[in-house]
């Protein structure tokens, strides 16, 4: 992404000020506590100067009352400087925390897949890339408050001292920022493009983990690993772009600073020796003039030293501000409820779609389905038979119409309440990163091994290494697609739930399979539960009480 016009960096700057607002009035406590101690230096310099002053020139100076005064002062700056250090970590460290937990409960709470990227980029945005505003707050916000005070400061001290002095700060100063901002563009262009490469390789990480099985049987490993070599080629190289540009702005300032004060020292050399005769208000240079305006010249750069070293900082932390505010753009249904445990909703579980509008726009057919009831719904893909069925579990809500369920209108008071009562059996199976215990009961109390002999998976459990205590990936590692399947149903049927809602439960399964997945369903059905599936299985179809063709279906 590149800068085209004069607005895109003024978005960028009121993107990044959004994104650290939280914790804005400790970011100026670190700031104000970092100039007040770098304020301590001038005074610092001028006792120095007029100890070495007087020894020059043979004036009575109090070695003790010197030496004193710039030890306390030397504490008391190190003191402030630890202060304005824990304050700008603590700022730093809350609001990372605070806009982590912002693209967590969001990402939670989403009801369809983030158009902003897939898993890899979010949790990328989430994990190391969000940890690039620490350095920001800590490091360039402070140096740019030094900024804008210390060499005003020390310009107007060397102004009242000499005016040579003065006029060589104000040529070399300001040529130091000009060439910061020219390099900065390209800094921020190369933190862009190799912020966008983290997300690519993470995404695609993730891509393949998921296949990792199928990657296997096919073969295609070398391949894989071909790609992946050189993805993580291009994102070294664009890293080293981002570091050559930083090396190259520190250069560009370094040699700035040392003529600056190789110039400072000569005219100051020379005037002391008796060589030039100018440059100072009402006479010569005095010694404890040239020994303070020798000790501040440092000084005056020191901030834009520091400034310089942040900038990439400031490139990085404005690529990842771009990035939250793409995430935050990403707009997209959020998931019904509340939150957290519910009382089971009462009344008869008749479930009904009236007038339902999706959000892009497709009408879905009216359809009413009565407790203890059998439904297959059938149709063509992508005629709405999932989206039906995430109607009917609360999992998402129409844009338009209305979804009754147990005699009441679902929405956000009732949705918890409605899907403690049902099972979700989903078509692609999906893991926690926990004990096959855990992913079967999620969190609850007894009845696991029935459900495990319902869905005829009890034998599986039984040959994994640790049984029940067997850590599953969040892709089911270690079990076929079809225990997989019977993993789902036994979470879907575990706790006797009043409606089981079943997405395309034997597809891709082999013929014994699918049987025992059938067979699974039929019993909770047996035993009064209202069950709703959605099929291409023609044979499961005809084994419901009742077929509801959704779309085009013949």
């Amino acid at each position: 992404m590149t800068t085209t016009s004069e607005q895109t960096p003024r978005k960028t700057v009121r993107a990044l000020n959004k994104w650290t607002a939280p914790e804005l009035g400790l970011r100026k406590q670190a700031s104000v506590l970092s100039v007040f101690a770098s304020l301590i230096w001038p005074v610092q310099a001028a006792i120095v100067a007029y100890a070495l002053g007087g020894l020059l020139t043979g004036a009575d100076v109090s070695a003790a009352l010197a030496g004193g005064g710039f030890i306390a002062l030397g504490a008391l700056r190190a003191l402030l400087g630890v202060l304005s250090e824990a304050k700008a970590d603590a700022a730093a460290e809350e609001v990372i925390a605070q806009v982590r937990v912002r693209i967590v409960e969001t990402e939670v709470r989403r009801a369809s897949d983030s158009p902003f990227g897939g898993a890899g980029s979010v949790s990328a945005l989430a994990g190391e890339k969000l940890d690039l505003l620490g350095p920001y707050v800590t490091r360039y916000a402070p140096a740019q408050a030094r900024v804008m005070v210390l060499p005003i400061v020390i310009f107007a001290l060397a102004l009242w001292n000499s005016w040579a002095v003065a006029i060589v700060l104000m040529i070399s100063g300001p040529l130091i920022p000009v060439f910061m901002a020219l390099v900065g563009y390209a800094a921020k262009e190369a933190s862009e493009r190799q912020m966008s490469e983290i997300g690519t390789l993470n995404d695609m990480l993730v891509e393949r983990l998921s296949a990792l099985v199928d990657i296997r049987l096919l073969g295609a490993h070398h391949a894989v690993m071909d790609e992946f070599a050189t993805k993580a080629g291009d994102l070294r190289q664009r890293t080293m772009a981002v570091l050559r540009v930083a090396f190259l702005s520190s250069t560009v300032l370094e040699l700035f600073a040392a003529i600056g004060v190789a110039m400072v020292a000569v005219y100051v050399g020379f005037s002391l020796l008796g060589v030039l005769e100018f440059g100072a208000w009402g006479g010569a240079l005095t010694p404890e003039a040239g020994i303070f305006m020798l000790l501040l010249a440092p000084e005056f750069y020191q901030p834009l030293r520091d400034l310089s070293t942040a900038w990439h900082d400031k490139a990085a932390a404005d690529a990842v501000a771009e990035d939250l505010t793409a995430w935050e753009a990403a707009d997209t249904p959020e998931l019904p409820g509340l939150g957290g445990p519910a009382a089971p909703l009462a009344g008869r579980a008749d479930i009904s779609l009236k007038g339902c509008v999706l959000p892009n726009g497709r009408v879905l057919e009216d359809l009413s389905i009565n407790e203890g009831e059998t439904v297959a719904l059938v149709g063509p893909s992508g005629a709405g038979k999932t989206t039906a069925l995430r109607l009917m579990a609360g999992l998402m809500m129409p844009s338009a119409g209305t979804v009754q369920v147990a005699g009441c209108a679902l929405g956000e008071k009732t949705a918890d309440a409605w899907r403690a009562r049902i099972g979700w059996m989903p078509q692609a199976p999906h893991f926690l990163n926990a004990s096959l215990r855990r992913n079967v009961s999620l969190g609850r109390e007894g009845g696991l091994e029935d459900a495990l002999q319902q869905a005829a998976v009890a034998e599986v459990v039984e040959a994994l290494p640790q049984g029940l205590n067997t850590r599953l990936g969040e892709t089911g590692g270690g079990l076929s697609g079809g225990e997989a399947r019977r993993i789902t149903l036994a979470r879907a049927i575990y706790g006797a739930p009043d409606v089981i809602l079943a997405d395309e439960p034997t597809a891709d399964l082999d013929a014994a399979t699918a049987q025992a997945v059938t067979e699974g369903l039929i019993a909770q059905a047996e035993r009064g539960a209202t069950l709703i599936i959605a099929t291409h299985d023609s044979g499961l179809a005809a084994r419901m009480d009742r077929i509801i063709r959704i779309g085009d279906a013949s």
